[in-house]
């Protein structure tokens, strides 16, 4: 990391989400907190600001954004939200939930944000820091993890900084994210069904209590949401999974009893394991060794979507 990029880190107290949703407002691009991970944010509503985001991930045009809105009524002036979608929000919302929905004709969004798609992918996070930036900047913020398209997500501004740099223009430092994994994703379908389109911390149990059971599966060749390339989160060196041992070249992440060089969760809790991937990850990425190897993951609950970041992660 380099002196200048340190620099960019602030205390997200209330002096510097000032200063971010003054940056954010003028189509600047700030890494803020939430209860995921560090979110790279730029108004959503500016080409302009949208692009830069596109420019310091690396990021594919055509893998859309999440775009995050303070609560409902920001939500309405976005995408048409029926009682479905309200029922949803209702239960999960402030929180890792984020819908794709119909986007309303004239919805105030880049065309960059949704790829060319007719639905947008929303979210209200629960983190005091991003909803205070939400509340000050004023406008929804298009905001995707802060790092380089395809690499690991960041969950502490360290982690932003060794990434992005001077990319970005502030990085609000607000502690280690608690949930540690991106948000689930859910499509809403007009036909009246949902399906998952990315696991994450609310699991189909809990959306399957409001909604019922998932639509059929529909086979698609496109990205509908973020998250569905099928090489992402990676370290930058091989990855292998359910690996009771390591080798000599290798760094081991356990889980459970195996202790690893660093433990996912020595007792087997999944959400303390999804909180911790990430920075495990980050580690392995920096040992000398040129390999990293991943103890066996209970595949139930989160540990679906500790196992879908890891599978995409090993491609």
């Amino acid at each position: 990391m380099t002196e200048n990029s340190r620099a960019l880190i602030r205390k997200a107290d209330g002096e510097a989400i000032a200063a971010a949703a003054a940056i954010l407002r003028d189509g600047g691009l700030v890494a803020v907190p939430t209860e995921t991970v560090y979110g790279l944010a730029a108004r959503a509503d500016s080409d302009a600001a949208v692009a830069r985001i596109y420019r310091a991930k690396g990021r594919p045009s055509f893998n859309p954004l999440i775009v995050h809105v303070p609560g409902i009524e920001a939500a309405g002036a976005i995408a048409r939200l029926d009682e479905r979608a309200h029922a949803v929000a209702r239960a999960f919302w402030p929180g890792s939930l984020t819908m794709v929905l119909p986007m309303r004709a004239g919805a105030p969004l880049a065309a960059a944000v949704t790829a060319g798609l007719p639905s947008v992918a929303l979210r209200c996070p629960a983190h005091p820091v991003m909803q205070a930036v939400l509340a000050q900047a004023g406008v929804p913020l298009a905001a995707p993890s802060a790092n380089r398209s395809g690499a690991v997500s960041p969950t502490c501004a360290d982690h932003v900084a060794a990434s992005l740099g001077d990319r970005v223009d502030l990085i609000l430092d607000g502690g280690t994210c608690a949930a540690g994994i991106e948000s689930t994703i859910i499509a809403l379908d007009p036909a009246g069904g949902w399906r998952m389109l990315r696991p994450g911390p609310i699991t189909e149990a809990q959306i399957f209590a409001i909604l019922g059971p998932q639509s059929a599966a529909v086979t698609s060749a496109g990205i509908e949401a973020p998250g569905q390339l099928a090489s992402h989160y990676a370290p930058g060196k091989p990855v292998r999974l359910g690996a009771q041992t390591a080798a000599k070249d290798e760094f081991h992440i356990g889980f459970g009893k195996i202790a690893g060089d660093v433990n996912l969760s020595a007792t087997g809790d999944l959400a303390e394991a999804a909180s911790r991937l990430y920075s495990a990850l980050h580690q392995g990425a920096g040992d000398a060794r040129p390999r990293i190897a991943v103890a066996p993951i209970t595949e139930e609950g989160m540990g679906i979507a500790i196992m879908d970041r890891l599978r995409r992660a090993a491609v």
